[in-house]
Parts: C-alpha cells; sequence; structure tokens
C-alpha cells in the first residue's frame, strides 16, 4: 500500500535485522527483571510462623460460652497478629487463646488445651483443621442445645464452633454461598409448614365440637441472622439445627431445606 508523505524528510535510518535482534533482547530483559521484581516481592511477604515474636499489643475478640453443663459461663479471648500491615499482602492471623471461667473444676485440661492451641496458631500454615477435630468431640454424659437451637455434643465442641466463626471473621474460613434455588426451597417449605398450620387454626375456630390433639399453630418467624422454628422441631443431623419438623409424611428442615424423602 502506498504512502503518501506530506511532511518534509529530515532524516532517515534503514532498522537492521541486527537491530530488530537487539530490540527483542531488550524486552525480553525487561520482562525477565519484571518477574524477577515480582518474585522478590513475594518472597518478602511475611507468612505465619513460629519464629515471629509476639508484639507488644494483639487485636483481641472475646466470646462467651454459657452451657448447662457449668454454673459459670467461659469466656474465650482470640488474640490475633497483623502480618505485612499496610500493604496489599495484609493477613490477619490467630496468635493464641485464652478461656477464663468462675469454675476451677477442668481448669487443668482447659489451660493444657489453650497453651496447645496457641502453639498450632503460632506454627503458622492451615490451622482451620482445629474446627473439625474440636467438633467431632462428644461428651459421653450427652450434649446440649445453644441459644438458636443449635446442638452441641460437648463444650469442646462449642469452643470448636467459636474457632470456626472467628476464623470466618477475619477470612480464613468461606462459607459455602447457599445457591438461589435452594434459598427458594427454602422460603417455600417454611411458607408451606406456616400454611399449613394456619390452616389447623381456622379448622379449630371454625367448629366448637372438634377436638384436636397434639400442637396448634407455632409460628416460624425469620429474623435477620436465622429463624426461631417450632418448639416440636428435633435436630437436624445436616445442619445440627433444632429445625427438622414432619411436612406430609416427611421429615423437613426449615433451616437448609434437607427433606429425608429427597
Amino acid at each position: 500500500m502506498a504512502v503518501k508523505i506530506e511532511k518534509k524528510i529530515k532524516g532517515y535510518s534503514v532498522v537492521t535485522p541486527e537491530d530488530k535482534a537487539k530490540e527483542a533482547a531488550k524486552a525480553a530483559a525487561a520482562s525477565v527483571s519484571a518477574v524477577k521484581a515480582e518474585e522478590l516481592a513475594v518472597d518478602n511477604v511475611i507468612q505465619m510462623h513460629e519464629r515471629i515474636e509476639r508484639p507488644e499489643i494483639l487485636i483481641g475478640s472475646t466470646y462467651k460460652i454459657k452451657s448447662p453443663l457449668f454454673e459459670h459461663a467461659l469466656y474465650v479471648t482470640i488474640n490475633d497478629i497483623v502480618l505485612n500491615a499496610g500493604t496489599e499482602h495484609e493477613l490477619r492471623r490467630p496468635f493464641e487463646i485464652f478461656i477464663n471461667s468462675k469454675n476451677m473444676d477442668h481448669f487443668q485440661w482447659i489451660v493444657a488445651l489453650t497453651r496447645i492451641m496457641s502453639a498450632v496458631f503460632r506454627k503458622g500454615g492451615d490451622v482451620t483443621f482445629l474446627v473439625d477435630e474440636m467438633k467431632a468431640v462428644f461428651d459421653p454424659r450427652g450434649g446440649y442445645f445453644k441459644a438458636g437451637g443449635v446442638y452441641m455434643p460437648s463444650l469442646v465442641a462449642e469452643m470448636g464452633a467459636i474457632v470456626e466463626d472467628h476464623l470466618k471473621s477475619i477470612g480464613m474460613i468461606h462459607d459455602p454461598e447457599i445457591s438461589d434455588a435452594q434459598r427458594a426451597l427454602i422460603a417455600e417449605k417454611r411458607a408451606a409448614y406456616e400454611q399449613r398450620g394456619a390452616k389447623k387454626n381456622s379448622e379449630v375456630t371454625s367448629s366448637a365440637t372438634i377436638t384436636v390433639v397434639g400442637p396448634r399453630n407455632e409460628d416460624v418467624t425469620v429474623t435477620g441472622d436465622g429463624a426461631s422454628f417450632p418448639p416440636s422441631a428435633t435436630v437436624c443431623h445436616k445442619c445440627s439445627t433444632k429445625a427438622l419438623v414432619l411436612m406430609d409424611g416427611c421429615a423437613t428442615c426449615l433451616n437448609c431445606g434437607y427433606s429425608k424423602c429427597g
């Protein structure tokens, strides 16, 4: 294609194959330098390990456990260390844990547990395995229900649930997102249960000769962080919440949508 030159030519030069090779070499060198700089920046990122010294000040959160197994409440404090503060690689990691209570019956095993857990935190790496290990501990005397109707097989299991909530708050554990279809299914089951209860109430009020045996309508009210479920509900083995009710002859969970009939 012809190119029309409308300006006066002041000078020219011929690009030889050698010049092209030099330009390519410069571009390759610049690319290698950029990769090395990036690798160096990554190498300078501080990761959690046991040689990190404890700072004078740590960020902490305290959680309260009120268990029917103890007269006095337990207070669990988890302190975090902030690594690479002020950079794009800033990390918040658990550093130590303390458990305090007026109840001294189990003082020695509580101290041992907190020291071992703190050592695991300071070791670094993936410490989320502690959650599964602690939540799998069962009390031979039986578990209990904490506020919200969630079943706890032991006190250690509730401590594991607290560690899980804390690791979620600092971004080490992420909840699997519930799909829109699953949310719609749960809402549909709750609505069906409420409608069935309302129908029973209308049948009771419309005839004075009918005798109803069993519970009447039990309200299911959805709150911001969860829901309150009927007193007659049983524990769902999938989500460990006391939200399993009998609907159309099938055990159905009003919290996670699990159904025994599929």
